[in-house]
């Protein structure tokens, strides 16, 4: 029986893609969409009701976002393919952002996510609640 080499399992893993292997480029990509910056600007992107929204309008979406994160996940977005950025010239410029439709199949997927959080963090809670009180029991 032929021995591997680390290299020659990682340049396995890297053809078939198995995201549970650390070696595997996949597990990268899921590192970066599972950011909860990006989680929610392509939720709010998915929701946007005209397909695209401002910087400014995103900003506002999630309130909690800093610019400096705003920028930096819709710069990462973009690079991933993920969302197209369009700037018309006007004065200010306007920068409108939307969904691919590569981060549009991503994004109904986060709208859900979402969606399923709000509707059950009230359950989720209460569990962590009664986990903490047996937890802490003599």
């Amino acid at each position: 029986m032929a021995t591997r080499t680390a290299a020659d399992r990682r340049e396995e893993a890297r053809t078939a893609y198995d995201a549970f292997l650390k070696e595997c480029p996949t597990s990268q990509l899921l590192a970066r969409i599972s950011d909860k910056w990006v989680g929610l600007v392509l939720s709010a992107l998915a929701q946007a009701e005209e397909q695209s929204l401002r910087y400014s309008d995103l900003g506002r979406k999630i309130p909690a976002v800093s610019q400096k994160m705003l920028t930096q996940t819709l710069r990462s977005l973009e690079r991933d393919g993920l969302v197209t950025r369009t700037v018309t010239a006007t004065v200010p410029a306007r920068v409108d952002y939307r969904l691919t439709e590569l981060g549009g199949s991503l994004g109904c997927l986060f709208s859900s996510v979402k969606q399923w959080a709000e509707n059950h963090f009230d359950e989720v809670s209460a569990h962590r609640e009664l986990h903490d009180r047996t937890a802490t029991a003599p």
